[in-house]
């Protein structure tokens, strides 16, 4: 019997070859024995949201990621993206705002998705802080210019 990090790692494989079926699989079996594995319930979350369009059971993985390790930073992350899919702004700002006090949590795209948030709610002032915030904070250079471009667009939108 091997341990759970040997299965997770061949989960994390069978994703990458688009076995999203045997990748269900090992993550569930992960669960069964290790009910409190934040990698597996963050990938689990992933392949609900991505795979089987079943946002809420990826909402739950995602919670139970953060809850069965507070610093497992992408569970994050991926709650912010699903809430962002499904315009739910009242729950991603506590998120954000709980994951910015999280030591290996990606800052820049935490202020990128709060962003995404004001420009869709036509804030454009405040979108464009947080996308100058996201910047400051990024190390990458084509999320930069992504950045950058998101400033451009609600600079655009703001004269309409």
């Amino acid at each position: 019997m091997h341990n759970w990090e040997d299965t997770y790692l061949e989960a994390e494989e069978a994703i990458r070859n688009t076995n999203y079926l045997h990748a269900k699989q090992l993550l569930e079996n992960i669960i069964l024995d290790e009910p409190s594995t934040a990698q597996a319930h963050n990938s689990l979350g992933w392949l609900y949201r991505t795979q089987f369009d079943d946002y809420e059971r990826a909402e739950n993985h995602y919670k139970a990621a953060i809850r069965s390790n507070p610093n497992y930073p992408h569970a994050y992350i991926n709650l912010l993206i699903l809430y962002t899919y499904q315009e739910q702004w009242e729950k991603l700002k506590p998120v954000a705002d709980k994951a910015m006090n999280r030591p290996l949590v990606d800052k820049s795209l935490i202020n990128y998705r709060l962003g995404i948030m004001e420009e869709y709610l036509q804030n454009f002032d405040s979108a464009i802080a947080y996308y100058k915030k996201a910047i400051k904070l990024c190390l990458n250079f084509d999320s930069i210019e992504d950045y950058k471009r998101a400033i451009a667009n609600c600079e655009y939108k703001s004269t309409l």
